[in-house]
């Protein structure tokens, strides 16, 4: 039989690598500066486009999306045209895949410092982005199915498995997670609502986690890391039971990260349960990488790519432990909302992703350029920079986290809040705010490092657009194939592989979210809580805006450190009319769900223009902008018709006539602020955020 002569596509793989590059380099940059911004305010840079609260989640998506997205298109890109043994489907949706995730990029870029976000952690951008990412996608699982289709091999090695599973689980989550109501071009509201609404997200956040940061790396690391080491995977069987228990359990963990929350014990429970079986997957991976390199450890040390390969893999299974020990209600307790939890995720960010990606780039690079890389010196430097780098960043916000939970719970021998003000927690731990941003610098300039390097190595050789490939045609199946192990004959069959994960994923999903919508005595209503006025809505919208959900909760659990500190804890019923849900993830500030009456409309009109004349020391940019600009009302006729159309019981034809309550309470608001000799006109944004704080938690009567 006559081998087929054809050509690989390296040109699109050196463009994702590029990207991951220019990408990695921005997304850590913005990182660095939100890092200082949380020991010094003035690095807010006085305006409002980079607050911590705006670029935050622009740091997020940019090195989740545009770093590790882009990595992965790069990894994909060049293991799979070898692993089936032909080009990619088609070079021209290779292009539109490439442009097109850059565009997405780049509107992220734009929009999220200019305040146009949903809120939903690692899915912030609005809806028409959401529509293009979707678009995106199906170009990429077209081209990596028609790839597949078309292949020279009869078997589908291990990491084609991971690839499949992350596109049809990522298309599943990003579609469920982002069905919103458009009010404008760039505004929506969440057809979910309250608890309903948090599930959803930390179901997409957790599973953001483990299908796009997590299963497509294992499927780089099943290829790359014995192509480095030029030794077969350790255990073929062992990538089986990794591979099917890992989709199975990890869809059903993200309750874990709502204990002690609103949402119904049994959801909690059922995530807690299975992020503690998650160990055992997680783990057999992180085995199976490890020990294909057993008898090889001279390599190691002499080889910079596998040193980064192994830090990858001791990070990955660190956070694949941590993960399910903070799911523990008891560590949970102490942990969440601290910046422990900051911690964990970064070893994973940094330690997992970044180190794999930086030895797959060192490794791929020289390849697709017919050269050696630059300088194995500066690989060097690169991987011991990084390394101290992540324990620079870790290890003081692992002491912060400690310090934090524990501060926040203790009690004086006469009952009483030792640390009652919520800022002696926060001046305590500036200190390792400080470290922490030295080893994100590090960890920044080895990354620069590698770009130099790589850039000089790619002038030292010439890409090799079209690389020369022979293979024989797509061989028949052996006559005895019905008596081959059970899983050798799903692996020649692509499609029933994507029709077993979508069928592993979504099970524990609809266990988990489904009762919650069908099954009302799982979100009990209480009568007393009632939709927000427009100025109220307005200013929720204005809160959304700035981002202020980056630092502050607004859930307060059922631990008497928390009822003495903000109030009663938060029951289901009060966030039915809540589109998004404002939870929050992480404790910068104080919560503020029982903030309604806490203080004077003074009181937060001054806070916002200067946050440090009502609470010295604190690290809360200013907000004086709100203070100048006018509230757009011109749009409130439409949130109130896109709140009835989810079901929130404005009355019939209310939209008409909302701007003249809006007018009547704004004005109030102005008359009550002008008692204490501040003159601002009603129609101020200002007005709108001080409405919204003063409603907040006032539904139920409050202890406090």
């Amino acid at each position: 039989m006559q081998a087929d002569k054809f050509y690989y596509d390296n040109k699109i793989v050196r463009d994702f690598a590029i990207a991951t590059l220019v990408w990695g380099i921005i997304g850590m940059t913005v990182g660095l500066l939100i890092a200082t911004q949380l020991f010094s305010p003035s690095m807010n840079l006085g305006n409002q486009y980079t607050t911590f609260g705006r670029i935050r989640p622009l740091h997020t998506n940019a090195v989740i999306f545009a770093f590790v997205g882009n990595a992965i298109f790069m990894g994909v890109y060049y293991s799979l045209q070898r692993l089936v043994k032909a080009r990619m489907f088609s070079d021209a949706l290779s292009k539109v895949h490439f442009w097109g995730w850059q565009l997405i990029i780049v509107a992220a870029v734009i929009t999220l410092p200019l305040g146009l976000t949903s809120s939903h952690e690692y899915a912030e951008l609005e809806w028409p982005i959401d529509i293009a990412i979707t678009v995106i996608w199906l170009v990429f699982g077209v081209n990596m199915f028609g790839t597949i289709i078309k292949r020279r091999e009869r078997h589908l090695y291990v990491a084609i498995w991971f690839y499949i599973a992350t596109f049809i689980t990522i298309a599943v989550l990003h579609v469920v997670n982002s069905l919103q109501l458009p009010i404008s071009a760039f505004k929506s509201y969440y057809i979910y609502a309250g608890v309903q609404d948090a599930l959803v997200q930390w179901w997409y956040g957790h599973n953001a986690v483990a299908f796009f940061l997590t299963t497509p790396y294992l499927g780089m690391m099943y290829y790359f890391l014995p192509k480095m080491a030029n030794r077969p995977i350790y255990s073929y069987r062992l990538s089986i039971l990794h591979f099917w228990a890992l989709i199975f359990i990890y869809i059903w963990a993200g309750p874990h990260h709502l204990l002690y929350t609103s949402l119904p014990g049994w959801a909690q429970s059922l995530g807690v349960a299975f992020s503690i079986m998650l160990i055992a997957p997680s783990w057999g991976g992180m085995i199976n990488g490890l020990l294909t390199l057993r008898g090889a450890w001279d390599k190691v040390r002499d080889d910079v790519t596998l040193k980064f390969m192994v830090v990858a893999l001791t990070a990955y299974g660190m956070a694949t432990f941590e993960g399910p020990m903070l799911s523990l209600k008891g560590v949970n307790a102490i942990a969440h909302f601290t910046d422990w939890i900051v911690a964990h995720v970064h070893v994973g960010a940094l330690g997992w992703n970044g180190f794999l990606t930086f030895g797959v780039m060192y490794w791929l690079v020289p390849r697709i350029y017919k050269t050696k890389l630059y300088s194995n010196k500066l690989a060097s430097f690169h991987f011991w920079i990084g390394t101290l780098g992540i324990l620079f960043y870790a290890i003081p916000l692992y002491w912060a986290g400690f310090a934090q939970g524990l501060m926040w719970k203790e009690f004086t021998p006469e009952g009483l809040l030792k640390y009652a003000n919520f800022l002696e927690t926060v001046t305590r731990i500036l200190p390792m705010y400080i470290m922490r941003s030295i080893g994100g610098a590090m960890y920044l300039a080895g990354v620069i490092v590698m770009a130099y390097n790589l850039v000089k190595t790619a002038k030292s050789g010439k890409l090799v657009s079209n690389e020369y490939a022979e293979a024989l045609p797509l061989p028949a199946l052996p006559a005895d194939s019905k008596k081959e192990f059970w899983h050798r004959r799903i692996e020649r069959k692509p499609m029933v592989m994507l029709v077993l994960s979508l069928i592993v994923i979504v099970i524990g999903g609809a266990v988990e979210m489904l009762p919650t919508f069908f099954i009302k005595s799982n979100i009990p209503t209480i009568t007393s809580v009632k939709p927000y006025t427009p100025l109220e809505l307005h200013g929720r919208d204005l809160y959304i805006r700035e981002g202020c959900v980056n630092c502050h909760t607004q859930t307060v659990r059922p631990f008497r450190s928390e009822t003495e500190r903000y109030g009663e804890y938060s029951k289901a019923g009060e966030f039915v009319y809540d589109h998004p849900f404002l939870w929050g993830s992480k404790r910068t500030g104080p919560d503020l769900h029982r903030q309604g009456g806490k203080y004077s409309n003074a009181w937060h009109y001054n806070h916002m223009m200067d946050p440090r004349t009502m609470s010295p020391g604190s690290i809360m940019p200013n907000y004086d902008w709100l203070l100048d600009q006018d509230l757009d009302i011109s749009t409130t006729g439409a949130k109130i018709r896109a709140m009835q159309t989810l079901g929130v019981p404005y009355p019939k034809g209310y939209d008409a006539i909302a701007n003249e309550d809006l007018d009547k309470q704004a004005a109030a608001i102005a008359e009550n602020l002008s008692f204490d000799k501040i003159k601002v006109s009603k129609d101020k944004e200002i007005i709108a955020i001080i409405a919204y704080l003063q409603r907040l938690g006032t539904d139920i009567k409050n202890k406090n």
